[in-house]
């Protein structure tokens, strides 16, 4: 008689005190041990695609991230924080079900979801060796120790690392010393200001220092060119000079005008003290 070959058809998960998802029961507890085994809901699910979509432009299959994951829908909520998961054969990307993901890491060391990891690391470090300036390039294997190292401190602790975790600390990974901010900065109102104007080479912007009518009126006639040669400068200060002579000149015109109107007054006065003489009648 053959033996039956169980297999992962459902599975029940609860909702543990770190507000993440377990798995607490499988239908194939042979080769699934539930002992810190953690699922993926969708609500980390969504955030997880949209952390690999920059990953494209730098080499990301999403065949591999589909390949990596067991699909799971709700099937009956068992009450106490407990749910009954069904399994279903639906893509990751284009399903509108709300999709439960279980890691399939059977195989820790060759499996999918073990190539998955190797995979996002490599692109994660090819997206930032390219928007940073590095002194030394980054390497996938230094990325790998240090996630390595904290997922140890981990296990020392007795904790289990959630897969949600484990997967977030590759897409989000940065250097010591460097900001995830960094990735992709805010343009300053002077920039987009700058990205309206016109990019001009050096000659026609030294064309338009050299036209003239685009010079203010005011400019021109008030300001002097500190820059005018010393030539100029002496025939401004020369022509000023005269400018007062002539004003000095009406001065003195005026006060000879007045000096003439007092001597004819004076005169007058004169012939009027002036005694008469008398005139001789006939006799």
């Amino acid at each position: 008689m053959a033996k039956a070959i169980s297999t992962l058809d459902w599975c029940i998960v609860r909702l543990g005190e770190d507000h993440n998802w377990w798995v607490s029961e499988t239908s194939d507890p042979v080769r699934w041990d539930v002992d810190g085994l953690s699922i993926v809901d969708p609500r980390q699910l969504a955030h997880l695609i949209e952390l690999v979509d920059p990953l494209r432009d730098y080499g990301f299959d999403q065949d591999i991230f589909e390949a990596a994951f067991i699909r799971f829908r709700i099937d009956k909520d068992l009450g106490n924080g407990k749910v009954r998961l069904k399994r279903v054969k639906e893509s990751l990307f284009d399903s509108e079900e709300k999709l439960f993901v279980l890691a399939d890491v059977l195989d820790e060391e060759n499996g999918p979801y073990a190539d998955l990891l190797d995979h996002l690391t490599r692109c994660r470090v090819k997206l930032l060796n390219d928007l940073f300036a590095f002194e030394a390039k980054l390497s996938v294997d230094e990325v790998e120790d240090e996630i390595r190292e904290d997922q140890n401190s981990h296990f020392i602790q007795g904790k289990a690392v959630h897969t949600f975790e484990e997967l977030t600390s590759i897409l989000d990974y940065m250097p010591a010393g460097y900001d995830t901010d960094e990735e992709a900065p805010a343009k300053g109102a002077e920039d987009e200001e700058d990205d309206d104007l016109p990019e001009l080479d050096e000659a026609e912007e030294e064309k338009l220092k050299n036209d003239e009518s685009l010079k203010w009126d005011e400019d021109e006639e008030g300001e002097k060119d500190p820059d005018a040669p010393e030539g100029d400068k002496k025939k401004e200060k020369v022509k000023g000079a005269g400018d007062d002579d002539d004003d000095d000149d009406l001065g003195d015109d005026d006060d000879e005008d007045e000096d003439d109107d007092e001597d004819d007054d004076d005169d007058d006065e004169d012939e009027d003290e002036k005694p008469k003489k008398k005139t001789k009648g006939k006799r």
